[in-house]
């Protein structure tokens, strides 16, 4: 499979979840509004939700695709086979019990997750129902994970991509018309939640039987395979939780600063990661089997080739993305939000926020990037132990930055927290002779620095005073922005292209 034709769908479906997301908040927003029913759906669904982050997508493909990988080049189709249906049972027979715990064990989750809950026993209560309708969605995207790491080895990207999406169509058809059918309607959001879960995994199902992938029943926890991929996920969990800490700490953070601080940070957040779910996610998603491939047939020459397309392909992409959020965030943020009770206060106040966030944009992509240079060679503990180094660093810029630049002095410390990890996974990956990059350098650099000064300079230009688009009507908005948007791409790539830059160049097969 092209790679680049890969990244294009991965990125394309990440896109069109993304953009349903937004629709689905937009519908929950005006069929429940925000009180006591959201406020116990939303507490009921963050613990799974957070569970799915840390274990079943992040640390577990992280540990599973590499080994899969290996299994698949070195010890042929039995082999393989064997270790899915292994790792399947262990899986489920984990995942399972930690459902069925959760379910049973539903008011303490409730009580340490919101203990003001308690104060208020029908709120309570409904939280506790929502938590065990919603606790098994951990179980389903366990599984979906698992199915998407094996299609993702046998570089089948569209159908993992494609699934988070049915978790938002599932939700906004709950809340959209099946709400009134319930007693009270939030119910229908934890049950669209279910049927989200159930959705994405039945989709996977077809997939799995083409390859001849699908896991029969096999328990054996001491499995040399499994062991492996247990050891690996010990580290791999630590170093995605770290990333969920930093958010935590910014929130305290936060809430000690004007009111307002946590919602202008929240919706910042919101527009950085349409372009770090398109590009870092879908570059990581596409990058990790081909370069675990070629580790497992010792291919250095491969790897290092196929890191340097990465990067290539990172710088690309992700440069324009972070000077069109820096130069465009009054335009989008306006167009996106500024209705009803948010004010134009709070389109600077976000303004300010987007701005500091893009100055790290690069960074936030590229970790995505070259941490799967290490995750392909099964060594988890280098991008965790770099992680903690950026944790530590990040929270000394909050202390520093906080006092002038308020809540974007957080988001600035993310920012330039990432692009410290991510010079130090570049400066590893050097040093220990994993990446040498590939002749052209310099030209490429100077060719980009071109289109992207040309880039800003359409956009600022174009864009004209920030005041215009305070007082613009949503169509003037959006024609605007349009325009805006259109005529960017065209000068930025057709720039690219007088240049020298031609497609063909940046095609790249899967190993």
């Amino acid at each position: 499979m092209n790679l680049l034709k890969a990244l294009a769908s991965v990125s394309s479906m990440t896109l069109l979840s993304r953009i349903l997301g937004f629709l689905r908040d937009t519908i929950v927003a005006r069929v429940f509004g925000a009180g006591v029913t959201t406020d116990a759906f939303f507490v009921a669904f963050k613990l799974p939700n957070l569970l799915r982050r840390l274990f079943a997508e992040g640390a577990f493909s992280q540990a599973f695709v590499p080994i899969l990988a290996e299994y698949k080049n070195r010890r042929g189709d039995e082999a393989t086979h064997l270790l899915v249906a292994r790792v399947a049972t262990v899986l489920f027979v984990a995942v399972a019990t930690v459902s069925a715990l959760g379910i049973v064990a539903a008011p303490l989750v409730v009580l340490i997750s919101a203990p003001g809950f308690s104060a208020d026993p029908d709120k309570f209560a409904l939280t506790v129902h929502l938590t065990r309708i919603v606790f098994p969605y951990i179980l389903f995207m366990s599984l979906v994970s698992f199915a998407g790491g094996i299609l993702n080895t046998w570089s089948r990207f569209m159908v993992p991509a494609f699934t988070p999406v049915l978790l938002n169509v599932a939700m906004i058809l709950a809340a959209a018309f099946a709400a009134p059918y319930f007693d009270p309607p939030v119910l229908a959001l934890g049950w669209g939640a279910f049927l989200g879960g159930v959705l994405q995994l039945s989709l996977q199902y077809p997939a799995l039987k083409r390859l001849g992938m699908i896991p029969r029943w096999d328990w054996a926890p001491r499995d040399e395979g499994v062991r492996r991929i247990l050891y690996l996920m010990g580290p791999a969990a630590f170093g995605v939780s770290i990333s969920q800490i930093s958010l935590l700490i910014n929130t305290l953070f936060a809430s000690f600063l004007a009111s307002g601080s946590v919602s202008w940070l929240y919706y910042a957040d919101r527009l950085m990661e349409f372009p770090t779910g398109m590009l870092g996610v879908a570059l990581g998603t596409i990058l990790l089997p081909s370069l675990s491939k070629h580790h497992a047939d010792k291919n250095t020459g491969e790897y290092s080739r196929l890191l340097d397309w990465g990067l290539r392909m990172t710088l690309l992409l992700a440069a324009p993305s972070a000077v069109a959020l820096g130069v465009l965030a009054v335009p989008l943020i306006a167009t996106l939000f500024k209705y009803g009770a948010f004010t134009a206060h709070d389109v600077e106040m976000t303004r300010l926020a987007l701005v500091a966030y893009s100055v790290g944009l690069l960074g936030l992509i590229l970790v995505k990037v070259l941490a799967p240079g290490f995750y392909a060679r099964q060594n988890i503990k280098t991008p965790v132990k770099i992680a903690i180094v950026t944790l530590l660093a990040t929270q000394g810029m909050n202390l520093i930055f906080i006092w002038k630049l308020k809540h974007a002095g957080l988001a600035l410390s993310i920012g330039l927290g990432a692009c410290l990890n991510a010079g130090i996974l570049f400066h590893k990956l050097r040093q220990q002779g994993i990446f040498q990059p590939q002749p052209g350098w310099s030209g490429f650099l100077f060719k980009l620095g071109a289109a992207l000064a040309v880039l800003g300079a359409f956009l600022w230009l174009g864009m004209d005073k920030e005041s215009l688009w305070i007082s613009y009507g949503f169509s003037q908005r959006i024609l605007h922005l349009a325009v805006l948007v259109t005529g960017g791409v065209a000068a930025y790539f057709g720039t690219l292209w007088l240049l020298g830059f031609r497609l063909h160049q940046f095609k790249r097969r899967a190993a």
